[in-house]
């Protein structure tokens, strides 16, 4: 399922959509949250610039909006219909559910943005 090569390999390890050899941010953890949206310049084993054109990443916005919208949608109906929560209770519940997963949406956001522009390259890097 995360062979190397797969889209959903770049997108879901944050590695370099290019090579799939490194990871793009400076620190792999998302929970560093003075670090979270650090990322490195290149790809240090095949050279690829992250920042394809100046402000490339603020498209990753367009994207987290959505996953924001679904992650929201889903602590709705697991909250209410599942639990038997109140509206208000519901409410709490996509509140604190969007509080946590910010990091990881953040983050998938800018991976699954990139991944639209960028393919894998099994010869990148090489010499």
């Amino acid at each position: 399922m995360l062979k190397k090569g797969s889209k959903l390999n770049s997108i879901l390890t944050g590695s370099c959509p290019k090579c799939q050899k490194e990871s793009m941010y400076e620190d792999k953890n998302p929970l560093h949250l003075s670090k979270v949206l650090k990322m490195n310049d290149n790809c240090s084993h095949c050279g690829f610039k992250y920042q394809i054109e100046p402000s490339f990443f603020y498209g990753a916005m367009y994207v987290s909006y959505g996953l924001n919208v679904a992650v929201g949608i889903a602590a709705f109906i697991v909250s209410f219909v599942f639990f038997g929560a109140t509206i208000e209770q519901a409410f709490i519940a996509i509140i604190l559910t969007l509080v946590v997963l910010f990091p990881f949406v953040l983050r998938l956001s800018r991976n699954l943005y990139i991944n639209m522009f960028v393919s894998y390259d099994p010869k990148a890097g090489e010499n």
